[in-house]
C-alpha cells in the first residue's frame, strides 16, 4: 500500500500524520501554522515528498446530517487546490467527530487538549488516516 499522509485542516492549524510502509498504523507528525494557501499548499507537497508519501487523505469536516458547512466548503477548496498541485492522489475521507475522538485518546495519555492544540491537531489528522486505512482493509478483504 505505501505510505500516506493524512491532514486535519483547520483554520490556524494543518495537523498531519503518516501511516507506516505497511498502511496498518498511523501516527500524528507535525502540526503547521496556517500562513497563506500558496504556502500551505507548498509547505504539504513538500513534506509529502519529504516523507515518501503515495497519496495524502484530507478530512473533510461534514455536519452530523452529511452535508458540508462553510469550513467543509473551504477544506474541499484547499483539496482541489492541493489536487492541482500534486504528484501524488489526494482523496477526501469524512471527518466527522475525529478531533473529539483525539482528544479523548490525548486524555487517556495524561494530556490536556485543550492546552496542546497543536498536538490534539496532528492526533486528528492521525485518527482521520486510520479511518481511512481501516476503510481500505475491510474493502481489500
Amino acid at each position: 500500500m505505501g505510505r500516506l499522509m493524512g491532514l486535519d485542516v483547520g483554520e490556524r492549524r494543518i495537523g498531519v500524520a503518516m501511516s507506516g510502509p505497511s498502511g496498518l498504523l498511523a501516527s500524528p507528525l507535525t502540526t503547521l501554522a496556517r500562513r497563506t494557501q500558496e504556502k500551505d499548499l507548498a509547505t504539504v507537497l513538500k513534506l509529502a515528498e519529504e516523507e515518501g508519501a503515495e497519496a495524502v487523505v484530507v478530512g473533510v469536516p461534514y455536519s452530523l446530517s452529511g452535508t458540508l458547512g462553510p469550513q467543509g466548503e473551504k477544506v474541499m477548496a484547499f483539496v482541489q487546490a492541493l489536487r492541482a498541485r500534486s504528484a501524488v492522489p489526494v482523496d477526501t475521507w469524512d471527518e466527522r467527530l475525529s478531533t473529539f475522538e483525539a482528544e479523548r485518546l490525548l486524555r487517556q495519555a495524561g494530556r490536556k487538549p485543550s492546552r496542546e492544540k497543536a498536538r490534539a491537531d496532528a492526533a486528528a489528522a492521525a485518527v482521520i488516516l486510520q479511518s481511512y486505512l481501516d476503510s481500505l482493509r475491510k474493502r481489500m478483504g
